[in-house]
């Protein structure tokens, strides 16, 4: 995967305290930044909004 991106919540200075991701139709890659040669982790796509749905939720609680 060539498509690697960064949140824009990655920390000051060149970015690198956060993780990146990439993205296909059926698959979300998850990597560190710090380290982008190490392993990565593969979801499968809805899996993986799901997850993002639920963080969402637990920092923002509904009333």
């Amino acid at each position: 995967m060539d498509n690697w991106r960064k949140s824009s919540y990655s920390g000051p200075g060149d970015g690198n305290e956060c993780v990146e991701i990439a993205t296909t139709p059926t698959h979300t890659t998850v990597r560190d930044s710090k380290t982008p040669t190490r392993a990565t982790l593969t979801f499968p796509t809805p899996t993986f909004t799901t997850f993002l749905e639920a963080l969402k939720t637990s920092r923002h609680p509904h009333p």
